[in-house]
Protein backbone atom coordinates (compact mmCIF):
# COMPACT_ATOMS: atom_id res chain seq x y z
CA UNK A 1 0.00 0.00 0.00
CA UNK A 2 1.38 3.24 -0.93
CA UNK A 3 1.71 6.19 1.65
CA UNK A 4 -0.13 9.21 1.18
CA UNK A 5 1.30 12.57 1.27
CA UNK A 6 0.08 13.69 4.74
CA UNK A 7 -2.14 12.49 7.52
CA UNK A 8 -4.89 14.25 9.82
CA UNK A 9 -5.03 13.62 13.46
CA UNK A 10 -7.42 14.64 15.82
CA UNK A 11 -8.70 14.27 19.61
CA UNK A 12 -11.86 12.34 19.42
CA UNK A 13 -14.71 11.35 22.55
CA UNK A 14 -16.53 7.46 22.05
CA UNK A 15 -19.40 7.25 23.93
CA UNK A 16 -19.11 3.86 25.70
CA UNK A 17 -21.83 1.96 27.64
CA UNK A 18 -20.44 3.45 30.74
CA UNK A 19 -19.47 6.94 30.12
CA UNK A 20 -17.10 8.48 27.23
CA UNK A 21 -13.38 7.38 26.61
CA UNK A 22 -11.20 9.84 24.91
CA UNK A 23 -9.46 8.70 22.40
CA UNK A 24 -7.05 9.13 19.54
CA UNK A 25 -8.27 9.36 15.43
CA UNK A 26 -6.02 9.82 12.83
CA UNK A 27 -6.35 9.15 8.88
CA UNK A 28 -4.31 10.10 5.82
CA UNK A 29 -5.39 13.54 4.68
CA UNK A 30 -6.62 12.49 1.47
CA UNK A 31 -9.60 10.78 -0.36
CA UNK A 32 -11.25 7.80 1.51
CA UNK A 33 -12.25 5.61 3.04
CA UNK A 34 -9.76 3.76 4.64
CA UNK A 35 -9.03 0.61 6.62
CA UNK A 36 -9.27 0.89 10.45
CA UNK A 37 -7.26 -0.17 12.88
CA UNK A 38 -7.85 0.06 16.40
CA UNK A 39 -4.58 -0.03 18.89
CA UNK A 40 -4.69 -0.43 21.96
CA UNK A 41 -2.15 0.87 24.26
CA UNK A 42 0.54 -0.76 26.92
CA UNK A 43 -0.15 0.29 30.68
CA UNK A 44 1.14 3.79 30.64
CA UNK A 45 -1.51 4.78 28.33
CA UNK A 46 -2.46 7.32 25.48
CA UNK A 47 0.43 9.43 25.26
CA UNK A 48 2.53 11.21 22.79
CA UNK A 49 4.32 8.17 21.68
CA UNK A 50 1.16 5.86 21.12
CA UNK A 51 0.21 8.68 18.89
CA UNK A 52 3.03 8.71 16.82
CA UNK A 53 2.56 4.90 16.15
CA UNK A 54 -0.84 5.56 15.05
CA UNK A 55 0.57 8.29 12.78
CA UNK A 56 2.58 5.87 11.36
CA UNK A 57 -0.13 3.49 10.08
CA UNK A 58 -1.96 6.43 9.08
CA UNK A 59 1.06 7.14 6.66
CA UNK A 60 0.26 4.07 5.52
CA UNK A 61 -3.01 4.57 4.57
CA UNK A 62 -5.04 3.11 7.48
CA UNK A 63 -7.74 5.36 9.86
CA UNK A 64 -6.76 4.33 13.37
CA UNK A 65 -8.11 4.78 16.56
CA UNK A 66 -6.06 4.84 19.82
CA UNK A 67 -8.56 5.02 23.07
CA UNK A 68 -8.09 5.75 26.48
CA UNK A 69 -8.72 2.65 27.93
CA UNK A 70 -8.59 3.94 31.31
CA UNK A 71 -11.14 6.47 30.88
CA UNK A 72 -12.94 5.33 33.77
CA UNK A 73 -10.00 6.64 35.85
CA UNK A 74 -10.31 10.03 34.05
CA UNK A 75 -8.94 11.43 30.63
CA UNK A 76 -5.51 10.78 29.30
CA UNK A 77 -3.02 11.34 30.74
CA UNK A 78 -4.16 9.21 33.52
CA UNK A 79 -1.15 9.00 35.22
CA UNK A 80 1.96 11.30 35.85
CA UNK A 81 4.37 10.05 33.26
CA UNK A 82 7.98 11.74 32.48
CA UNK A 83 9.14 12.01 29.13
CA UNK A 84 10.94 9.01 29.55
CA UNK A 85 9.89 5.93 31.59
CA UNK A 86 12.17 4.01 33.60
CA UNK A 87 10.14 1.67 35.84
CA UNK A 88 12.94 0.67 37.64
CA UNK A 89 13.99 3.99 38.13
CA UNK A 90 10.33 4.79 39.62
CA UNK A 91 8.67 1.97 41.00
CA UNK A 92 6.01 3.82 42.14
CA UNK A 93 4.69 3.98 38.75
CA UNK A 94 3.41 0.98 39.05
CA UNK A 95 1.91 1.88 42.33
CA UNK A 96 -0.28 3.87 40.75
CA UNK A 97 -0.76 2.18 37.16
CA UNK A 98 -1.14 -1.32 38.92
CA UNK A 99 -4.75 -1.07 40.89
CA UNK A 100 -6.14 0.79 37.52
CA UNK A 101 -4.87 -2.08 34.88
CA UNK A 102 -6.66 -4.75 37.11
CA UNK A 103 -10.05 -2.54 37.64
CA UNK A 104 -10.05 -3.26 33.78
CA UNK A 105 -12.01 -6.56 33.87
CA UNK A 106 -12.32 -8.64 30.97
CA UNK A 107 -16.06 -7.99 30.98
CA UNK A 108 -15.05 -4.40 30.85
CA UNK A 109 -12.46 -4.88 27.59
CA UNK A 110 -15.59 -6.17 25.85
CA UNK A 111 -18.43 -4.16 26.60
CA UNK A 112 -15.65 -0.87 25.77
CA UNK A 113 -14.84 -2.89 22.56
CA UNK A 114 -18.22 -3.01 21.05
CA UNK A 115 -18.28 0.85 21.59
CA UNK A 116 -14.92 1.40 19.85
CA UNK A 117 -15.87 -0.88 16.54
CA UNK A 118 -19.02 0.90 16.66
CA UNK A 119 -17.20 4.39 16.11
CA UNK A 120 -14.56 2.89 13.28
CA UNK A 121 -17.80 1.61 11.35
CA UNK A 122 -20.19 4.78 11.76
CA UNK A 123 -16.97 7.09 10.38
CA UNK A 124 -17.60 7.50 7.09
CA UNK A 125 -13.15 8.12 7.00
CA UNK A 126 -13.10 4.08 7.45
CA UNK A 127 -14.00 1.73 5.13
CA UNK A 128 -16.95 -0.73 5.32
CA UNK A 129 -15.75 -3.96 6.37
CA UNK A 130 -14.11 -5.66 9.55
CA UNK A 131 -11.20 -3.93 10.83
CA UNK A 132 -7.80 -4.69 12.41
CA UNK A 133 -6.70 -4.68 16.22
CA UNK A 134 -3.24 -3.73 17.81
CA UNK A 135 -2.61 -4.23 20.98
CA UNK A 136 0.82 -3.82 23.27
CA UNK A 137 1.89 -4.78 26.47
CA UNK A 138 -1.32 -5.31 28.22
CA UNK A 139 -2.83 -4.18 25.05
CA UNK A 140 -1.98 -7.52 23.24
CA UNK A 141 -4.56 -8.78 25.83
CA UNK A 142 -7.04 -6.83 25.02
CA UNK A 143 -6.94 -7.31 21.51
CA UNK A 144 -7.21 -10.90 21.73
CA UNK A 145 -9.95 -10.34 23.98
CA UNK A 146 -11.49 -7.87 21.26
CA UNK A 147 -11.09 -10.50 18.72
CA UNK A 148 -12.64 -13.27 20.43
CA UNK A 149 -15.66 -11.34 21.34
CA UNK A 150 -15.86 -9.92 18.26
CA UNK A 151 -15.19 -12.46 15.52
CA UNK A 152 -17.46 -10.87 12.44
CA UNK A 153 -15.65 -7.50 12.92
CA UNK A 154 -11.92 -8.47 13.42
CA UNK A 155 -10.31 -9.46 10.40
CA UNK A 156 -6.52 -9.29 11.90
CA UNK A 157 -5.30 -9.31 14.99
CA UNK A 158 -1.71 -8.42 16.48
CA UNK A 159 -0.02 -8.25 19.85
CA UNK A 160 3.60 -7.54 20.85
CA UNK A 161 5.10 -8.00 24.07
CA UNK A 162 1.75 -9.24 25.37
CA UNK A 163 2.02 -10.25 28.91
CA UNK A 164 -0.17 -13.17 30.78
CA UNK A 165 -1.80 -14.16 27.45
CA UNK A 166 -1.97 -17.91 28.91
CA UNK A 167 -2.25 -18.28 32.36
CA UNK A 168 -4.45 -20.94 34.20
CA UNK A 169 -6.90 -18.43 35.44
CA UNK A 170 -10.40 -18.91 34.43
CA UNK A 171 -10.96 -15.73 32.26
CA UNK A 172 -7.36 -16.10 30.46
CA UNK A 173 -7.24 -14.17 27.31
CA UNK A 174 -6.08 -17.92 25.29
CA UNK A 175 -9.40 -19.21 25.77
CA UNK A 176 -11.35 -16.86 23.69
CA UNK A 177 -9.38 -19.12 20.73
CA UNK A 178 -12.16 -20.94 19.40
CA UNK A 179 -14.04 -18.04 18.52
CA UNK A 180 -11.55 -15.90 16.63
CA UNK A 181 -11.54 -16.29 13.03
CA UNK A 182 -9.14 -13.18 12.39
CA UNK A 183 -5.77 -13.64 11.24
CA UNK A 184 -3.87 -13.75 14.45
CA UNK A 185 -0.04 -12.52 14.88
CA UNK A 186 2.15 -12.43 18.35
CA UNK A 187 6.02 -11.27 18.64
CA UNK A 188 6.78 -12.15 21.97
CA UNK A 189 9.76 -10.55 24.18
CA UNK A 190 12.93 -12.97 24.77
CA UNK A 191 12.88 -13.61 28.16
CA UNK A 192 9.53 -12.07 29.33
CA UNK A 193 8.71 -13.09 32.78
CA UNK A 194 4.68 -12.16 32.21
CA UNK A 195 5.11 -14.39 29.42
CA UNK A 196 7.26 -17.69 29.96
CA UNK A 197 7.76 -20.30 27.30
CA UNK A 198 5.22 -22.28 28.97
CA UNK A 199 2.46 -19.70 28.58
CA UNK A 200 3.71 -19.56 25.07
CA UNK A 201 3.15 -22.80 23.93
CA UNK A 202 -0.60 -22.75 25.72
CA UNK A 203 -1.45 -19.92 23.57
CA UNK A 204 0.35 -21.75 20.26
CA UNK A 205 -1.62 -24.61 21.16
CA UNK A 206 -4.83 -23.05 21.66
CA UNK A 207 -4.59 -21.35 18.77
CA UNK A 208 -3.78 -24.56 16.60
CA UNK A 209 -6.70 -26.31 18.06
CA UNK A 210 -8.44 -24.15 17.23
CA UNK A 211 -7.97 -23.55 13.49
CA UNK A 212 -7.20 -19.77 13.65
CA UNK A 213 -4.12 -19.02 10.93
CA UNK A 214 -1.25 -17.01 13.01
CA UNK A 215 1.93 -16.83 13.61
CA UNK A 216 3.92 -16.64 17.21
CA UNK A 217 7.56 -15.40 16.73
CA UNK A 218 9.68 -14.86 19.94
CA UNK A 219 11.58 -12.10 19.16
CA UNK A 220 15.69 -12.48 20.65
CA UNK A 221 16.94 -9.93 23.01
CA UNK A 222 14.17 -7.92 23.13
CA UNK A 223 12.47 -7.13 26.08
CA UNK A 224 8.68 -6.43 27.48
CA UNK A 225 8.14 -3.35 26.28
CA UNK A 226 10.14 -3.25 23.01
CA UNK A 227 8.29 -1.41 20.74
CA UNK A 228 7.70 1.87 23.14
CA UNK A 229 10.67 4.45 22.18
CA UNK A 230 9.75 6.27 24.87
CA UNK A 231 11.00 3.31 27.72
CA UNK A 232 13.84 1.96 29.12
CA UNK A 233 12.82 -1.04 27.36
CA UNK A 234 12.51 -0.20 23.76
CA UNK A 235 14.86 -2.14 21.48
CA UNK A 236 15.32 -0.84 17.95
CA UNK A 237 15.73 -3.93 16.41
CA UNK A 238 12.58 -5.53 17.41
CA UNK A 239 10.92 -2.24 16.71
CA UNK A 240 11.81 -2.65 12.89
CA UNK A 241 10.55 -6.26 13.17
CA UNK A 242 7.29 -5.36 14.99
CA UNK A 243 6.61 -2.85 12.04
CA UNK A 244 7.36 -5.16 9.07
CA UNK A 245 5.14 -7.94 10.97
CA UNK A 246 2.51 -6.07 11.49
CA UNK A 247 2.52 -4.09 7.99
CA UNK A 248 2.73 -7.07 6.31
CA UNK A 249 -0.08 -8.39 8.40
CA UNK A 250 -2.66 -5.16 7.30
CA UNK A 251 -1.67 -5.47 3.73
CA UNK A 252 -2.64 -9.28 3.49
CA UNK A 253 -6.07 -8.43 5.10
CA UNK A 254 -7.08 -5.25 3.31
Amino acid sequence: MTSPQGIKGTDVDVRTGDGVADAYFVHPDGPGPHPGVLLYQDAFGLRPHLRSMADRLAGEGYAVLVPNVFYRHGRSPVFDLPGFIDPEARPEIWQAIGPVMQALTPELVVRDADAYLRRLEEDPLVADGPVAVTGYCMGARLALYTAGAHPGRVAAMAGFHGGRLATDAPDSPHLVADRVTAEVYFGHADADASMPPEQQRRLEEALTAAGVRHRCEVYPGAHHGYTQADTSAYDKDGDDRHWAALLDLLARTF
